[in-house]
């Protein structure tokens, strides 16, 4: 094939992508943050006066701040996402030889998260829908594989109980909740959702995170906002929220001097110089969830003239954050994925694929797992694209 043929393809995606965006002589990351409101205010308030470890105002103000925002009782600031979902399994249950059903297709944190607990990740598969979990299949593949025993679920091919699902809203598009949590309901599962990309999406005008008895958001570098690397346990639980705080205090029980711990706790709070930055940029969240949508809209009427090419879009039950846009390649173009992520970073466009699926790394090849065919398949597909909330601000045109 000419050669000139062979790469317009990769041309005619580099040229949507820098449509959308406006023209940039700097290399533009995938998602970068945006620190321009109060945050060196409030983080040399913090060095001036000492507060910077995890006992401070701000860890106070954040979690309010993130229960109220997301329509939660409750939110308990810890030190990453990973840790938030950690606390929130143990929390409802899961116990070690447990198995938990979390996606095929997620990031890896989702399963170690299990795998800290000594449980076992279970992998499902996912829909084209929403790219996260697919109630119908997983619940037609949980009538041929597991049965319920005084109350619980139990997987008939390896004798372990089935305790949790993690549902998680994929590059912050909603999944399916309701039809999820009928099929939880059928075999007594606890829901767990992994919302650590979603703040600020809703499933049916409603925040994610609220199916469930509790669920984790993420604050890491790359997220809508940032307190540098930190997380939350959300839950309208209240006897949930005071054990996960004494848990992630390491179950250190209060006392004026002595160090009484009750149990095996964990030294998971956030510190106050990190919430304090996460104050500060919770109050900008509404318009960086406004410039996400706007930059949203810009690529999808940019790809929109592109052949064999598709800008994943929000599903019609929810309102997504779109924190990382994507585009899926028709199935006959899957095997110019690489050709295309190399063509757009060469032109300094930071791009990358879905993850890997769990089932194709070492240390969780040998799980047990439904067909997974979908989640396969996207992560062929799938290339994710330049999503920083500058990228969204409006023009001079458009104001």
């Amino acid at each position: 094939m000419d050669v000139s043929v062979s790469t317009r393809f990769e041309a005619q995606i580099e040229q949507a992508i820098q449509t959308a965006i406006g023209p940039r002589e700097e290399f533009v990351a995938l998602h970068e943050p945006t620190f321009d409101g109060n945050e060196w205010d409030y983080v040399k308030e913090c060095i001036d006066t000492g507060w910077v470890s995890p006992v401070g105002s701000y860890v106070d103000q954040f979690e309010e701040q993130i229960a109220d925002f997301t329509g939660t009782e409750q939110a308990v600031a810890v030190n990453n996402g990973t840790a938030a979902l950690e606390v929130g399994l143990r929390l409802v249950g899961v116990e070690e030889g447990d198995e938990v059903l979390v996606p095929a297709l997620t990031f890896v944190a989702t399963a170690n998260a299990v795998s800290y607990l000594g449980a076992v990740p279970h992998f499902v598969d996912s829909e084209w829908h929403t790219l996260g979990m697919d109630p119908e299949r997983m619940g037609n593949y949980l009538d041929d594989i597991a049965e319920v025993r005084s109350g619980e679920c139990y997987n008939t091919e390896t004798g372990r109980r089935i305790r949790a699902i993690v549902p998680m809203h994929t590059f912050g598009h909603p999944v399916d909740l309701d039809s999820l949590e009928e099929v939880c309901d059928q075999y007594h599962l606890e829901i767990v959702e992994d919302a650590a990309e979603s703040l600020g999406s809703l499933y049916k005008e409603e925040h994610t995170g609220r199916h469930g008895r509790c669920s984790a958001l993420s604050f890491n570098g790359n997220k809508t906002i940032t307190t540098g690397g930190g997380g939350a346990i959300i839950t309208d639980d209240q006897d949930l929220a005071d054990r996960a705080r004494h848990l992630t205090k390491v179950a250190k029980e209060d006392h004026r001097w002595e160090y009484n711990h009750d149990t095996v706790g964990y030294n998971y709070r956030l510190p106050n110089i990190n919430a304090a930055l996460g104050c500060a940029q919770l109050e900008q969240l509404p318009s960086y969830l406004e410039n996400k949508r706007i930059l949203a809209s810009r690529y999808s009427e940019a790809f929109s003239t592109v052949q064999d090419v598709t800008f994943f879009e929000e599903p019609d039950f929810g309102r997504s954050n779109y924190w990382l846009n994507a585009i899926l390649l028709a199935d006959d173009r899957e095997d110019r994925r690489d050709d295309v992520l190399a063509r757009l970073n060469d032109a300094d466009l930071m791009t990358r694929p879905a993850w890997k699926p769990m089932h194709r790394l070492p240390m969780y090849r040998d799980c047990p797992r439904m067909e997974v065919s979908v989640a396969e398949s996207i992560y062929r597909r799938l290339i994710n694209i330049p999503s920083s909330v500058f990228l969204g601000e409006k023009t001079d045109v458009e104001r």
